[in-house]
């Protein structure tokens, strides 16, 4: 039987480890982060952890020596040390799919050793087999790019449509958002297309010709229904304009199906494929991210792994209490089950970032929205909050008033490069001096006497000052990080990014949880293929199933024993389309 790091911390004392927190979160002052600063004048520079130029300061939280002394505890409790020696060793740490995680293999050179342990036993050589898949992608990014890959008509690929979804899509997305935006050498345009919303699709393919879109279908099984129907809504695009012959030429699968890839049409030498040990929302790094060396080349590309690389190594190497992932999810333990935050805000101060939270929102809540343990048990404490975001100063216009005067503290991590990748140094400041005051005055906030004297001094009568002082009190004391590093470049990026892969397995490994699997996407899915046979009207349908043909004339709660709010929305869905 392997050792899992659960093993290593019974209920009991991980329980022990979180009631602690609470109770040190409990105490008078407890949540209280200004006194904090007043009484160490070395706090930030204490609490500012660093890797080269990428810093981490979580002075702005309510952490003090005995708190960090705690959280500490919590990771021997749970086994933090042991658990990255076998993730890095490539040992089934998704014990419920019997999977490694080997994603850092994907960035790794490939005589760095780095090794997958097979569910039937043996070992794949992980590093050496993600550099082969990357050395035939940058081949083919390559020749697409100096013209030896072309079209069916033999025009130069300029535009590149890429369909997926979920990790097939955020991923790749953020990194090529972060790494175009604002920039004139991008050697393609990248276009993506997730939703399978029929307005999605006109939306990614207007104003492409198809003649010059190379289409990339990012399926691992090339089974998922959205990048399914939109594979095929390409697929005739494509042949409309160019004819059937054109498929070959214009779509690459990044799939281990060979089978329904030779049936869509595609070139077999088209097909990149990659290993069961890389999940979904960890395949960018993977030729499921092939659009992104396509749309900024192969060096930049290069760059973004390395840095990612370099992530990896320090997570592996760097004693716990100067190890930036470790210290990003203990803060967010602290937040999360110490002082019963249910929220986290992400705010990238770049516009390049925008999407940064939505991939985010995948890497954390899908890896850790879980609610048993690894043993079967089921949690006695919270897990993975709620993740959202937008560009900063964006935010401050919308939600951060509620961030700044609601009920519930949200902490939140502020993301800034110091220097910009544009000529407009005025912009960048004033984009810093936010950021900076934001955190500062989640932390501050004012007071209704500081407000009271203010408006006294600025002449405001007693009963105006009655009525208002109260509506502008902020109450501060409110949790945040800020995350900040030299710029914006290939290398930062990967870095960044696989900060939070690596704060999410941290995160997992304390809370007792599978972080690698997610069974909870599954049941939707399951559901969603049963329903879709009661929406489509006999005509449409595809003669050869002898299911949906057995089930045309029987009631939808018959079929699916669906409650009657399901039945009576998928009535009403067909009597409004007129095909009830």
């Amino acid at each position: 039987m392997s050792m899992t790091h659960t093993a290593l911390a019974p209920f009991a004392d991980r329980q022990a480890g979180f009631n602690h927190l609470r109770a040190l979160a409990g105490r008078p002052g407890g949540r209280l982060i200004t006194p904090l600063f007043a009484a160490d004048p070395g706090r930030a520079d204490r609490f500012t952890a660093h890797f080269d130029d990428l810093s981490l300061d979580f002075s702005k939280s309510s952490i003090d020596d005995a708190a960090l002394a705690a959280l500490f505890a919590l990771t021997e409790t749970a086994g933090l040390d042991r658990f990255r020696q076998r993730l890095f060793a490539g040992q089934p740490v998704n014990e419920t799919e019997h999977r490694a995680a080997m994603h850092m293999a994907l960035r790794a050179p490939e005589d760095a050793g780095l090794k997958a342990v097979m569910p039937g036993g043996g070992t794949d050589d992980a590093a050496a087999m993600a550099g082969d898949e990357r050395a035939k992608m940058r081949r083919f990014v390559v020749a697409v790019h100096d013209g030896r890959i072309r079209g069916f008509t033999g025009q130069i690929f300029t535009d590149v449509l890429t369909i997926g979804i979920g990790g097939s899509d955020l991923g790749p997305r953020v990194a090529t958002e972060a790494l175009t935006i604002g920039r004139s050498d991008a050697k393609m345009t990248a276009h993506f297309l997730s939703n399978v919303d029929g307005h999605a699709f006109l939306e990614a393919t207007r104003g492409l010709d198809p003649a010059r879109t190379l289409v990339l279908v990012a399926s691992k099984t090339f089974t998922t229904l959205e990048t399914s129907m939109n594979a095929a809504a390409a697929r005739a695009w494509v042949v409309a304009a160019l004819g059937q012959q054109a498929v070959a030429a214009h779509f690459v699968a990044l799939s281990t199906n060979l089978k329904a890839v030779a049936a869509f049409g595609m070139n077999p030498d088209r097909v990149f494929a990659f290993q069961d040990w890389v999940g979904g929302r960890y395949s960018l790094w993977s030729p499921v991210g092939l659009v992104i060396p396509l749309a900024v080349g192969w060096e930049k590309f290069q760059q973004m792994l390395d840095g990612a690389w370099s992530m990896d190594c320090h997570f592996r190497d760097a004693a716990l209490h100067a190890n930036l992932p470790v210290l990003l999810a203990l803060a967010g333990i602290w937040n999360t089950n110490a002082l019963g935050c249910a929220t986290q805000c992400i705010l990238a101060y770049d516009d390049r970032l925008r999407r940064l939270p939505a991939h985010l929102q995948q890497l954390e809540m899908e890896s850790n929205g879980k609610h048993v343990m690894l043993s079967g048990e089921q949690t006695g404490w919270d897990t993975c909050p709620i993740l959202f975001g937008e560009p900063g100063t964006n935010a401050q216009h919308s939600f951060m008033q509620l961030v700044h005067q609601g009920t519930r503290p949200v902490p939140v991590d502020f993301i800034l490069a110091a220097n910009a990748g544009h000529d407009r140094p005025d912009a960048h400041r004033a984009l810093a001096a936010n950021a900076f005051a934001q955190a500062e005055a989640l932390m501050c906030g004012r007071s209704e006497v500081d407000i009271r004297a203010d408006m006294a001094a600025h002449g405001v009568s007693q009963s105006e000052i009655d009525a208002i002082a109260p509506h502008r009190v902020a109450v501060g004391e409110r949790p945040s990080n800020t995350i900040m590093f030299n710029r914006l470049d290939p290398f930062s990026v990967g870095r960044l990014i696989a900060l939070y892969e690596h704060k999410v397995a941290v995160q997992g490994c304390l809370w007792g949880i599978d972080s690698f699997d997610q069974w909870g996407v599954e049941l939707g899915k399951q559901l969603a293929s049963g329903i879709l046979p009661e929406l489509t009207p006999k005509a449409e349908k595809a003669p050869s199933s002898e299911k949906a043909s057995s089930s045309e004339n029987t009631p939808a709660s018959e079929n699916n024993r669906h409650d009657s709010s399901t039945t009576g929305l998928i009535q009403r869905f067909l009597s409004l389309r007129g095909e009830s």
